[in-house]
């Protein structure tokens, strides 16, 4: 007789008997809490592992220059958060931003907040491509390091400016347009338009996304009530911006500054003598050749006797002036359309060079840069608000100074030095994405055709109205990388030659290896024991024909009770063998 043992003892053991103590319950909210986080672990592993260093990289940058670092634009967007005034310079939704946060009189919220939407933009990067385009967990990770590790996009995320904000709204927009694969909702739809809206009070690229934005929701075929809600609540902010704009300088627009900007962009190649002005403009002409012509931004912020702009009484940026630089402009547009495609292309180039030159002059390229010593407080920043003798002062009641601190400052100074995506990796990005989409052609390049266009336009904008700046080209990376990794996803022309090509990849090498295996074949004898050479020939044809026999029969039926042996090369060559065979 067999004696079965005993069965285990369900006491609870001393080692776990905290877990069900009476009274001791786990809440439900911290239950679910483990169990998400679980999940996420398990599902995003590699992503979260590539992310830590760059939150550590985020960190050092806050406790090495505490607690922001500036630009020259910089202190105007702090100056009219201050007074509270609509810039007529350049769109002041960031000003408003920043009014929101000045309750909290610290620039370490407004920082570190930026540093945030710079990990959410990588984030919703990765869970766009791997979610809703099914890419392997490298490859959607991959797309994410960019705007993770570069040292320039770290540092702009630790600067006091618009760019960060508006990336993350663009992505936000873009991310919310393509999550559902049935297609945005009229209420998705909506939101989208209102991000656009939003991000055109930030910087003056909102309206002209919004016709990419359109134009690719008819291409998709997205219903036109959706299309005009997104149009239609963009364009509430907008409105709402100029009105009080309206208000406060008597012209309904955004800004006093797109006809002169773009007067500046056409000062390097435009000729009077080869066009049509009438005399109210004739003081924006110059003699200067256009091969001695300084910069773009000089014919704005330069002021001598050369810079016709302040041949009118000042300001600049006021609504006569505004108006008669762009009625100038695009006059020269019209008169020399060569002149200004070679200008917008020459300063697109720009962006691909593999490395970083000093532009536009060597002052404002190092406030790009973490540097040894805080940017001083420019004179013109002069509040006189009680104790406060500046503007950036007043808004921190304290120091406005950054505070650089040793050795936090050395190790993220000498990171962005080394780390960094030079512009031709950035163009090679931008290329295998347009590929992707013209191999796309019968689905108009498909839904990847958003965020190239997207990331086109962020750096052909500047160039087309103002000029280059290495600033401008950061927020457009993203959606490069995001692009690339789209137009090669399941279901995407681009995706099916990727696995056409690894399967035959695939087939070469399974082929070699057979071949390498079966060894070299037995020599035949001439004489003695052992097969005569006709009973060798005769044996070779014999098992020729088996061989043929069994490989047709098993190609049709797969043997009995056995599988078929997967075709060298299958699926779309399946047609060009059978053709040889034939």
């Amino acid at each position: 007789m067999r004696v079965m043992p005993a069965a285990p003892s369900r006491e609870p053991s001393a080692r776990r008997a905290w877990s069900i103590r009476p009274g001791r319950r786990v809440p439900a909210s911290w239950a679910g809490a483990r169990s998400l986080a679980a999940r996420t672990w398990a599902g995003h592993r590699l992503f979260i592992i590539v992310a830590i260093p760059a939150v550590l990289l985020r960190v050092d940058a806050e406790l090495g220059y505490r607690w922001q670092a500036w630009f020259n634009d910089s202190f105007e967007y702090v100056q009219n958060t201050v007074h509270f005034k609509l810039d007529p310079t350049r769109a002041s939704g960031y000003s408003i931003f920043l009014k929101l946060l000045q309750p909290f009189h610290s620039y370490a919220v407004v920082t570190i907040l930026q540093h945030l939407m710079g990990l959410a933009v990588a984030a919703m990067v990765y869970a766009l491509a791997r979610h809703r385009y099914r890419a392997p967990a490298w490859l959607a990770t991959l797309a994410a390091v960019p705007v993770l590790y570069d040292g320039f996009e770290i540092q702009l995320e630790h600067l006091i400016l618009s760019d960060i904000p508006l990336l993350f709204l663009l992505v936000l927009a873009t991310t919310m347009l393509l999550w559902n694969p049935a297609g945005p909702s009229l209420r998705t739809c909506a939101g989208v338009g209102l991000l656009l809206g939003v991000a055109d009070c930030f910087r003056a690229v909102g309206l002209p996304l919004l016709a990419v934005f359109a134009v690719f929701m008819i291409i998709k075929r997205v219903s036109w009530r959706k299309v005009a809600a997104a149009i239609v609540v963009c364009l509430i902010p907008v409105v709402a911006y100029a009105g009080v704009f309206d208000v406060e300088h008597g012209q309904l627009a955004m800004s006093d500054a797109t006809g002169v900007f773009l007067y500046s962009r056409v000062m390097t190649f435009a000729e009077c003598a080869k066009m049509s002005v009438p005399a109210d403009e004739l003081a924006l002409c110059t003699t200067v050749p256009p091969d001695k012509r300084p910069l773009a931004q000089a014919y704005i912020w330069t002021s001598t006797a050369d810079t016709p702009l302040d041949r009118f009484p000042p300001s600049k940026f006021s609504p006569v002036p505004n108006q008669l630089a762009e009625n100038f402009a695009i006059r020269a547009i019209e008169a020399q359309p060569l002149s200004y495609a070679r200008t917008v292309f020459d300063d697109t180039w720009r962006v691909f060079g593999w490395q970083r030159v000093i532009f536009p002059n060597a002052a404002t390229y190092d406030e790009y840069l973490f540097g040894k010593h805080s940017l001083p407080i420019p004179a013109w920043d002069d509040a006189n608000l009680g104790p406060y003798r500046s503007y950036a002062a007043a808004y921190v009641h304290g120091d406005p100074w950054t505070d650089v601190v040793a050795p936090f400052s050395t190790v993220i100074r000498g990171y962005q030095r080394y780390v960094w995506l030079p512009g031709t990796v950035y163009g090679l990005i931008l290329l295998l994405g347009a590929g992707g989409i013209l191999l796309d052609w019968r689905r108009l390049g498909g839904d990847a055709l958003l965020p190239w266009t997207i990331s086109l336009a962020l750096i052909v904008i500047p160039a087309a109205t103002a000029e280059f700046d290495y600033r401008y080209v950061l927020p457009a990376v993203p959606f490069g990388c995001l692009a690339a990794v789209m137009a090669f996803s399941s279901g995407t022309a681009g995706g099916r030659l990727v696995r056409r090509l690894a399967g035959r990849r695939r087939g070469a090498a399974a082929v070699a290896g057979t071949v390498a295996g079966a060894g070299p074949e037995p020599a035949v004898s001439r004489g003695g024991a052992g097969t005569s050479p006709a009973g060798a020939v005769a044996s070779s044809v014999s098992g020729a024909r088996e061989s043929r026999s069994v490989s047709v029969s098993g190609g049709i039926s797969g043997g009995a009770g056995q599988p078929p042996a997967p075709a060298v090369g299958s699926g779309d060559d399946q047609g060009d063998l059978t053709a040889d065979g034939t």
